[in-house]
């Protein structure tokens, strides 16, 4: 018998591993690496300790995550894109189920029934929550949705250019520009005006008519709602495509984008039941206008009917994708986030209409208590003037402080603070960016609002 692996977690006993790189034609596993310059590759071992007994590892490792900062010990005031909603228990247990969790993407509909009418439920509301006409099963996150939105206006209107709110998150500026990059397309800012918003002067006097599409986000990064009815006009008069990011949970509340003449709606669904998660995995979703189905990125799922009768479920419009006509390809995203699109799904459906609109008002209340409580200290002034959701900015008018200050000490009170906003906007080196979700509760706005008066 083979002596086995010293790894529980590896299953390739030695003799395997030896077999394997017969096959090859290597006579170690260092030699698959030969390619790689020597001059880049790792002389030293790693800094890791050796193997332990299991016990001894798990005390190990839980020693290293009591290291880091988690939301479930700190009371978190900070957004910037990721937030700390509530997700409810359930959503847990079933993105735990087997054939959920270990599905695979579903080329083969009559095995994939349960994984395609999942995909399906989620389009659907994606659909009522944005009021557009059809959705895709997801995509890699919000940024490359907002990115694609751009690549499909400027394919059909077979123009080069597009207009792009400095207002939008920074990270998703980033992404449009390197897509933009290597397809040709020039990307032009429009800057924000005093109010916190989409500068509609400085928009005017850029959109001309050789733009394909502006994009808008609203909120925006600042939290502040832009006048996105306006914004709709300006872009109408120019016969390009009007793209606008949205916050999901915001549109319980507030216009969805189909009212004011969206022609794309995206925007980055990890509000919708997942977790913080250091940064990821998370879903972005793409909803569009009728018109433009057939150009839409991604899959998307359809509901038919068998030769005998029944409802089913399929991949449908699939000559868009690239692993069906690679050459007419209208993007290179050929899958989906599922398993969080699922979250997702499972979200909306537990917290329903009258939840979902809930959550939004709880987020109203309490962000307008904490901007009020946080002027109140008198170490703030109003960055802007314009209305929020979920997140304000405000800018330190104490001299003695500076928003890395206030973060720093405020995480030594267990407080996660708020987002430097001058980390990616010279004209704004004082301003701070506070989110403040339902989980906060007016104990921990009072105590973020003590700690920072008695600095």
């Amino acid at each position: 018998m083979e002596h086995t692996s010293p790894s529980r977690y590896i299953s390739n006993t030695p003799g395997q591993g030896k077999t394997m790189l017969e096959e090859v034609g290597k006579k170690s596993v260092e030699e698959i690496f030969d390619d790689i310059p020597a001059s880049v590759r790792l002389k030293e071992k790693l800094d890791i300790p050796g193997p332990m007994p299991e016990m001894e590892l798990v005390r190990h490792m839980e020693v290293l995550a009591a290291k880091n900062v988690n939301t479930g010990e700190y009371a978190c005031f900070l957004g910037a894109g990721a937030y700390d909603h509530y997700v409810p228990g359930i959503i847990k247990h079933m993105l735990g189920r087997g054939e959920f969790y270990t599905a695979y993407t579903p080329y083969q509909p009559e095995i994939s029934q349960g994984t395609l009418q999942a995909i399906f439920e989620y389009q659907t509301m994606i659909c009522e929550l944005t009021g557009m006409d059809v959705s895709n099963a997801s995509m890699y996150d919000g940024a490359t949705a907002a990115a694609e939105a751009i690549l499909l206006a400027c394919n059909l209107k077979k123009k080069k250019k597009a207009l792009v709110s400095r207002s939008i998150h920074p990270e998703t500026r980033e992404v449009i520009r390197t897509y933009a990059a290597y397809n040709d397309i020039e990307i032009m800012e429009v800057s924000f005006s005093e109010e916190g918003i989409t500068d509609e002067k400085d928009l005017e006097g850029k959109f001309t008519n050789d733009f394909a599409a502006l994009i808008v986000q609203s909120p925006n990064f600042f939290g502040s709602i832009e006048d996105m009815d306006n914004m709709g006009r300006i872009t109408k008069a120019r016969d390009a495509l009007f793209i606008a990011v949205v916050d999901p949970v915001s549109l319980a509340i507030l216009k969805p984008p189909a009212e004011y003449g969206a022609d794309i709606a995206v925007g980055e669904g990890q509000s919708l039941g997942n977790s913080l998660s250091f940064g990821g995995p998370y879903l972005g979703f793409f909803a569009a206008t009728r018109e433009l189905a057939r150009r839409m990125p991604g899959r998307i799922v359809g509901q038919t009917t068998d030769t005998s009768g029944n409802r089913g479920f399929v991949l449908t419009l699939q000559a868009r994708e690239q692993h069906i006509r690679r050459e007419k390809a209208t993007s290179n995203i050929c899958t989906n986030q599922a398993l969080n699109a699922l979250a997702a799904t499972i979200h909306l459906v537990v917290m329903g209409r009258r939840g979902l609109r809930d959550v939004a008002n709880l987020c109203i209340q309490k962000t307008h208590y904490a901007y009020e409580t946080l002027l109140g200290t008198g170490k703030f002034a109003p960055a802007f003037q314009a209305p929020f959701f979920k997140e304000f900015t405000l800018c330190v008018k104490d001299g003695n402080l500076s928003v890395s200050e206030i973060n720093r000490r405020l995480l030594e009170e267990k407080i996660i603070g708020g987002y430097e906003l001058g980390k990616k906007y010279e004209n704004l080196k004082n301003a701070w960016l506070v989110a403040v979700t339902e989980k906060r509760t007016k104990e921990e706005i009072d105590r973020l609002a003590e700690t920072i008066r008695n600095m």
